[in-house]
């Protein structure tokens, strides 16, 4: 039977030696200008789901304590040597986002950053971020996204088939997901190729009823 969290283990680990020259020219600006939206607490404590090979690493506060998850090993091996290069300590492990080993209420903020759109259950991913954040905690969501306003049309459902098994899902809307994770957006704006990459903050629906 097929399993989708082995083969993206799998094929992000064989993406591994390639990905900083993929994606690192090409995301620099939109990372800067998703982590840019959110309130940093001082000392934050910081979870990157998802994580990479730690290109977020640079443009987080250096007072913050990170922490950094993959599921890849090759990938969470890359973490930690760039970590090492920029001279900061950081929590490295190899981890599901659908079942992340942290207590509830544990971060200060979440960042999942191109990885929503490559979980085989993205729902699992978010609801684990609501479970390990605080109540005051943000969590930072960049990512492609069909709009949110109309479903994906015919044909980009079926390139999608073919998108899927090699990298990434492009019909997902990032506000259904989000919502009904139990999350409130706060900020979402455009990063990359028009409205396709989009950086969105948000903050527990439940914790901003009780504010209020």
């Amino acid at each position: 039977m097929f399993n989708a969290t082995t083969w993206n283990r799998l094929r992000y680990g064989l993406y591994a030696p390639i990905y900083d020259a993929v994606a690192e020219r090409t995301f620099r600006r939109p990372r800067q200008l998703a982590l840019a939206q959110l309130e940093w607490p001082p000392r934050a404590r910081v979870l990157l789901v998802g994580a990479g090979t730690g290109l977020d690493l640079p443009w987080l506060p250096e007072d913050a304590e990170v922490h950094a998850t993959d599921l890849s090993p090759a990938m969470v091996r890359r973490i930690a040597r760039r970590a090492e290069a920029l001279g900061r300590e950081v929590h490295c492990r190899v981890m599901d986002a659908a079942d992340l080993d942290y207590p509830d209420r544990h971060f200060d903020v979440v960042v999942m950053h191109l990885v929503v759109a490559v979980m085989p259950e993205p729902q699992l991913g978010l609801a684990e971020a609501h479970r390990v954040l605080r109540d005051s905690g943000q969590l930072g969501v960049m990512d492609k996204f069909q709009a949110d306003e109309r479903p994906a049309g015919l044909g980009r459902r079926a390139l999608n088939l073919v998108t899927r098994a090699i990298a990434t899902d492009i019909t997902r809307q990032a506000r259904p997901l989000l919502e009904a994770a139990g999350f409130v957006i706060e900020a979402d704006r455009p990063v990359l190729m028009g409205s396709l990459f989009r950086a969105l903050r948000a903050r527990k629906a439940d914790t901003l009823s009780e504010e209020d």
